[in-house]
């Protein structure tokens, strides 16, 4: 939104006033307290599924036809609805330990290393190229074997309901690869409209923080909505 000064310092402080009044409310379901996947659900169901519209039926559109981010209090709801769920699934998903969220977030990683190499190597279609004309075809082809092997490798440490039912576990790990790259290219269309190369300074090299998480946005809530509605 091409925040400066006061603004940038109001919109962090309202994002660390709503997180606070979500560990004060629930704290059971921040793991703080005893309380079970019942309060996790209860607090979750109110970031996660405005997030869910979002990202399976509001992003593609706005990608297919490019619309701008409005300067106004719409624009702010949006960036609460992109940041605040993915804060919460960090949390959550941390309950299930420590090492059973990095090799989720190291799916997501994977899947934007395959898409690069495999496009690099036979990319020719592109994908985007309004967006990002590095991503192609090729490339997502390549993030989606290489996750779906990931995946099955890992599979044996997963519920049962995804263990047990290969199918179910192909689709999942289809979509969630299928919405990391459309939480890529969303973050890309963002910069490109604000006339950015990096989404800030802090990560030098790497496009900046958001370029580092513009995946795991969209696919970490819609994950942990999944993994509370099997244990809920």
């Amino acid at each position: 939104m091409r925040l400066s000064g006061s603004p940038r310092v109001y919109l962090g402080v309202t994002l660390a006033v709503i997180c606070g009044v979500a560990i004060i409310l629930e704290p059971a379901a921040l793991g703080i307290n005893i309380g079970g996947a019942d309060a996790a659900w209860r607090l979750g169901r109110w970031f996660y599924l405005p997030a869910g519209i979002f990202w399976l039926l509001v992003s593609p559109l706005w990608i297919r036809y490019r619309w701008l981010l409005p300067k106004s209090i719409i624009g702010m709801a949006i960036g609460l609805l992109l940041i605040l769920p993915t804060w919460l699934a960090l949390v959550q998903l941390r309950q299930a330990g420590a090492l059973a969220l990095l090799a989720i977030m190291g799916g997501v990683w994977l899947a934007d290393i395959a898409a690069y190499f495999s496009g690099r190597a036979f990319g020719k279609h592109k994908l985007a190229p309004n967006i990002s004309p590095g991503k192609t075809w090729e490339g997502a082809i390549g993030a989606m074997l290489a996750v779906l092997a990931y995946g099955f490798i890992l599979s044996q440490r997963l519920p049962p309901v995804f263990s047990e039912n290969p199918l179910l576990l192909f689709g999942v790990l289809i979509f969630l690869t299928a919405l990391s790259i459309i939480g890529d290219l969303f973050e890309s269309l963002l910069k490109r409209q604000a006339g950015l190369k990096d989404s800030s300074n802090v990560l030098p090299g790497h496009g900046g923080v958001l370029d580092r998480i513009d995946s795991l946005t969209s696919t970490l809530p819609l994950l942990a909505m999944l993994w509370l509605i099997v244990l809920h």
